[in-house]
């Protein structure tokens, strides 16, 4: 799905400094579920040693955190929500003093969606993001090449592909994170400086007006902030990169377009389909919703034309004349010329600095992934950091997120440019062939696109088959149903909280010993019996009221399965009595990374 792409530089480059657009209705902030009794309690075990607010003035005045995050963008605030709810202090420093005002990403996914709604924003997403129905491709004559429909109700319980306004989503995470507990979001400070030592990183950091110094009487302020870790979320120029020793692989891949946002005057203009893409060699375009009341229009710089030319205000509307778009039925809101490349880190760990969103991958947005890449970035990092911290897992276990995310951020990179490839073509007997090869698979009923990015991680933390790879169903991920829990009906989710979670057939306390048991509750491990008995209502019991559940462990031939906080399968046991080994391979999994920590010394970054 089209189209996502994010601005080079972390938070964005504003052509205004205007403040976050609000978002219609309280955000609401969640937090898991306090569940009585023997039941586990929903989210990690209460963390004995963060560092509290009142303590965080240290001698010497430096400032310090659990964790430090640089880049106040959607992926930044992911990480220090997801972070600060489990209990740690959190800064997130942002150069620029005011959030970037205008449309950049307009398109998530169900995973994404389950996501940002976990941070708190389950209410808030149907006020500034909408189903994409529909997905057409045409060819240069009006052909339709492709047909996509997207269902209502998506694998994670909410719409497969949803079209959505940026600065309305990161004023509601910024909202979310400024009532986070432990989190601090440090607007107008630039990251100038880096030094990491065996107990931690120290960041330089000084007073920073956006695209250049703050100077207040002639003096740039400057204060030192001191984490253990630092997360760079700081876009494709990632200063947190720069002091990494990784190398970037480029696939060579870019294309220069003319991205333009506008409000249409009259609400009720229907535009059929609602998101277009129209391959014609003479004008690739893009016609999409931007979210409710907006569209977004791109159209490609063929070779040899100027950017500051078809950049111009004036080619923008003689452009959109063709869709029937003037000054006087609707407002251009936003008008850049973008280049679109696909190019990833190799490494996005070295000790105690790590990369998530643009600042470890860009790609071309033809899939709608980049956005979305990012946030499954925050949400596969931010659990391992939590054990980490805490002192459940090694170092070591860091290394896993960039085994797991980079093999599936290659798919999604793969498949944006294989996509890309169709619309991008500006040859007119390449076009040609392309046409009749894509309608013929049309006629044949084949779908060109199947194969969207896999939502299975191929390695990392995943429970082990005899061959060394992932036993099935580990790395696939978890759908989400509506359940009734404890009296309590809804998505999973928002009714029992996100962590870890055992659901089996029959309540799994009663095959697992009291160490076992004890391990769990320190984890946060959620204790499940999964039933379609509507009047069940016993302390583990799941009413999987959509039998979303049930039909997972019926097609995988499995009588339980065990969740990472991530959303994605641990693994899965095929009798009850296989449920002890199955929640001990996990427990391996920590305490080897704790034995590899132990053992070698973790090398500093230069």
């Amino acid at each position: 799905m089209h189209h996502n792409h994010t601005d080079t530089a972390a938070g964005g480059t504003p052509d205004t400094a205007d403040g976050p657009v609000p978002v219609a209705g309280p955000v609401p902030v969640s937090g898991p579920v306090t569940v009585a009794g023997p039941v586990p309690v929903s989210g990690p075990a209460p963390v004995a040693d963060a560092v509290p607010a009142a303590d965080a003035v240290r001698a010497g005045g430096d400032e310090t955190y659990d964790v430090l995050v640089v880049g106040a963008g959607p992926v930044g605030l992911t990480t220090a929500i997801q972070l600060g709810a489990r209990g740690w202090r959190v800064g997130v420093v942002e150069r620029w003093p005011q959030p970037y005002p205008l449309p950049r990403a307009v398109v998530f996914d169900h995973e994404v969606a389950r996501i940002l709604a976990s941070l708190g924003l389950a209410d808030a997403l149907p006020t500034f993001s909408e189903p994409a129905a529909d997905y057409e491709w045409r060819n240069g004559d009006g052909e339709t090449l492709l047909r996509l429909a997207f269902e209502d109700t998506g694998a994670s319980g909410w719409p497969a592909m949803n079209l959505f306004t940026q600065p309305q989503l990161e004023a509601a995470l910024e909202a979310q994170a400024h009532s986070t507990a432990g989190v601090d979001v440090l607007r107008g400070w630039e990251t100038t400086d880096l030094a990491e030592d065996t107990d931690g990183v120290s960041l330089t950091v000084a007073g920073s007006a956006g695209d250049e110094p703050l100077l207040r009487d002639g003096v740039r302020r400057h204060r030192t902030l001191r984490a253990q870790y630092v997360v760079g979320c700081d876009g494709a120029n990632s200063f947190v990169r720069s002091r990494m020793t990784t190398t970037m692989t480029d696939r060579g891949f870019q294309h220069d377009w003319l991205v333009l946002d506008v409000l249409p005057h009259d609400p009720d203009r229907v535009f059929a389909p609602r998101n277009l893409q129209v391959c014609d060699p003479h004008r690739p375009t893009t016609a999409v919703s931007g979210g409710p009341g907006r569209r977004r229009w791109e159209f490609m710089l063929l070779p040899g034309e100027s950017a500051a030319e078809f950049g111009s205000a004036e080619n923008a509307w003689r452009l959109l004349a063709g869709w029937d778009l003037h000054p006087g039925n609707a407002t251009l809101e936003r008008r850049t010329v973008y280049t679109f490349r696909a190019r990833w880190a190799e490494n996005w760990r070295q000790s105690r600095l790590l990369l998530a969103g643009d600042a470890a991958h860009q790609m071309p947005p033809f899939a709608g992934q980049g956005m979305c890449s990012g946030i499954r970035d925050a949400a596969n990092l931010t659990w391992k950091l939590d054990l980490v911290l805490r002192g459940e897992a090694g170092a070591p276990l860091l290394d896993t997120y960039t085994a797991e995310r980079s093999q599936h951020l290659r798919h999604a990179i793969d498949l944006s440019v294989f996509l890309g490839g169709i619309i991008c073509e500006p040859d007119p007997a390449a076009a040609l062939l392309r046409d009749a090869r894509m309608l013929a698979d049309r006629r044949a009923g084949r779908d060109p696109l199947a194969d969207m990015p896999p939502q299975v991680l191929t390695g990392g933390l995943l429970r082990q088959g005899t061959d060394g790879g992932p036993q099935a169903p580990a790395g696939q991920l978890g759908g989400q149903g509506r359940v009734r829990f404890r009296g309590r009906t809804g998505l999973f989710d928002q009714v029992i909280g996100t962590g870890f979670a055992l659901l089996a057939t029959e309540d799994p306390r009663g095959v697992l010993d009291d160490g076992t048991l004890d391990w769990c509750a320190r984890l946060g491990v959620r204790l499940l019996r999964v039933t379609g008995d509507p009047a069940a209502n016993g302390p583990a019991d799941v009413v999987d009221l959509d039998g979303t559940y049930r039909s997972h462990l019926e097609r995988c031939g499995r009588q339980a399965l065990l969740l990472r906080p991530d959303h994605y399968l641990f693994g899965g046991a095929p009798r009850m009595a296989e449920v002890p080994g199955l929640v001990a391979a996990l427990r391996q999994g920590l305490v080897a990374s704790q034995e590899l920590g132990a053992s070698a010394a973790v090398p500093l970054a230069r």
